[in-house]
C-alpha cells in the first residue's frame, strides 16, 4: 500500500541546520492556499518563522505577497537558489497548477510569472513560474506542492481548460528526487487545512536535520498520517449513515450522502482536524464533500450536490440493516435512561414529561441483554 520512495540523502548532513529558506512560488491559483497557511495554528507560521519548534530549523520565507522587500532585492535569493549558490538548504513550496507556458508564448504572452529578465532588445520579460520550479527543484532539499491545483492540477486543469494545466508532479516527472532524495511531496485540498501544510513542513524540516526518520507518504506523495482515512470515517454524521438515516435537503442533520456527499470515498481529515484552529470543516457545518482533495477533482465529482451513483447500493443496504440496528439501539438507550430505583418503583418521577414504562417484550430483551453483559463479571449489587 504505502511505499517509501525516498533514496539516501545526496549531500552530507554534517550538522544541524539553524536556518532553512522556503521559496513560495504561485502558478495558476487563487491564493487560497496562502491564506490557509497563515491561518494555521498547530504549528503556526509564526512558530516556523521564529524558530520556536524544538529540532526544526528557523524558516526564512520568501513569499511574493507576504514579503516586505520588493523588486530585485526580493528576487535575488530566487536567482541564487536556482543556480545552487544560496549557501543554505531550501525547500520550494508550489501553490497553483502548472500552466503550459509554451501555449502562451505562441502569442507572446505568459500565464503566471515571478520577476523579469531582459530580452535581446533590453526589454523586461516576465519569468514563468514553471521555470522557477524546474530550475530551483534541482537544488532543493524538498519540493512541496500545496493545494489541489499544485498536487493534481485542480480546477485550472478541468476538462476543456484553455491552459493545458497540470500538476507539479507532472512537470517534474516520476524520476524527480530532491537533494534529500524525496519525490514531490503533495498536500492536497482546495484549500488544504493550514495545519496540514505546516505540520508536513515541520516533518520535512526535522528529517532534514536528521532528528527523525522520513515520515510515511502514500503512493501519491501524500502524508499518510493525514490522508490515510476517508472523510466518512471521521464524520460526525457517520452514525446516521450506519442507521440508514439520510438528509433529504441541505440543512438536515442526518448523513449528507444523498444530497451529494462523496465522503465515503474521499481521503481527507477535514472532519477530524477542522478548517481553522480545529473549528469548522465541510460536513461539520452542513456542507457535502465534493472531493476537493482527490486527483479526480473537479471533473470526476461533477455535477456537485447530486447523489453519487454508488449510493443506490450502499444507502439502500444501510436503510435495511440500519432499521434493525437503530431500533435495537433505541431500546438499549431507553433502558440506560433509567436508574435502578426507577426500575424497582416502576415509575420515572420526571415533571418534564411522561416516560412510558417498558412492556413485557422489552423487559425480556433487557433481561437477556444483561445476562450477556454480566456473563463473566458480577452485576453491581449482586451477592456473587
Amino acid at each position: 500500500m504505502t511505499k517509501n520512495l525516498s533514496i539516501p540523502f545526496q549531500g552530507p548532513i554534517s550538522n544541524v541546520f539553524d536556518v532553512v529558506h522556503a521559496f513560495w512560488i504561485a502558478g495558476g491559483s487563487c491564493d487560497g492556499c496562502s491564506i490557509a497557511t497563515v491561518g494555521a495554528t498547530s504549528p503556526s507560521v509564526e512558530n516556523l518563522l521564529n524558530g520556536t519548534i524544538p529540532g526544526a530549523a528557523k524558516v526564512i520565507l520568501h513569499h511574493p505577497v507576504l514579503a516586505v522587500n520588493a523588486g530585485e532585492e526580493f528576487m535575488k535569493p530566487f536567482r541564487l537558489a536556482a543556480k545552487g549558490e544560496l549557501g543554505a538548504p531550501f525547500v520550494v513550496l508550489c501553490e497553483g497548477s502548472i500552466m503550459d507556458e509554451g501555449m502562451a508564448a505562441e502569442t507572446g504572452g505568459y500565464w503566471s510569472g515571478l520577476g523579469a529578465d531582459e530580452d535581446d532588445n533590453g526589454d523586461p520579460q516576465p519569468i514563468p513560474s514553471s521555470s522557477w520550479v524546474t530550475r530551483m527543484s534541482e537544488h532543493a532539499a524538498a519540493v512541496v506542492a500545496v493545494g489541489t491545483c499544485a498536487t493534481w492540477g485542480g480546477i485550472p486543469a478541468a476538462a476543456n481548460n484553455p491552459t493545458n494545466s497540470a500538476s507539479v508532479m507532472d512537470l517534474l516527472g516520476e524520476d524527480y528526487r530532491s537533494t534529500l532524495g524525496l519525490p514531490v511531496v503533495n498536500i492536497p485540498g482546495c484549500a488544504p487545512q493550514g495545519d496540514n501544510i505546516t505540520e508536513t513542513i515541520v516533518s520535512v524540516l526535522m528529517f532534514l536535520n536528521g532528528l527523525t526518520p522520513l515520515p510515511e507518504f502514500d503512493e501519491l506523495g501524500r502524508p499518510s498520517w493525514l490522508f490515510d482515512e476517508t472523510v466518512h470515517r471521521g464524520c460526525t454524521r457517520a452514525g446516521f449513515y450506519e442507521e440508514g438515516n439520510f438528509a433529504e435537503e441541505h440543512g438536515d442533520k442526518e448523513c449528507l450522502v444523498e444530497v451529494g456527499c462523496w465522503g465515503p470515498v474521499v481521503q481527507c481529515n477535514i472532519n477530524k482536524r477542522g478548517a481553522i484552529n480545529h473549528v469548522g470543516g465541510c460536513m461539520n457545518v452542513g456542507a457535502p464533500c465534493i472531493g476537493c482533495t482527490m486527483p479526480g477533482f473537479p471533473d470526476s465529482f461533477a455535477p456537485f450536490y447530486k447523489t453519487p451513483p454508488g449510493t443506490m447500493v450502499s444507502s439502500n443496504i444501510s436503510r435495511v440493516t440500519g432499521t434493525v440496528i437503530r431500533n435495537l439501539r433505541e431500546m438499549s438507550m431507553n433502558n440506560l435512561n433509567r436508574t435502578a430505583k426507577w426500575d424497582k418503583d416502576g415509575h420515572v418521577p420526571s415533571g418534564w414529561g411522561h416516560v412510558r414504562e417498558p412492556n413485557m417484550i422489552k423487559k425480556v430483551v433487557k433481561y437477556a441483554y444483561q445476562k450477556m453483559q454480566f456473563s463473566d463479571s458480577p452485576k453491581p449489587g449482586s451477592k456473587k
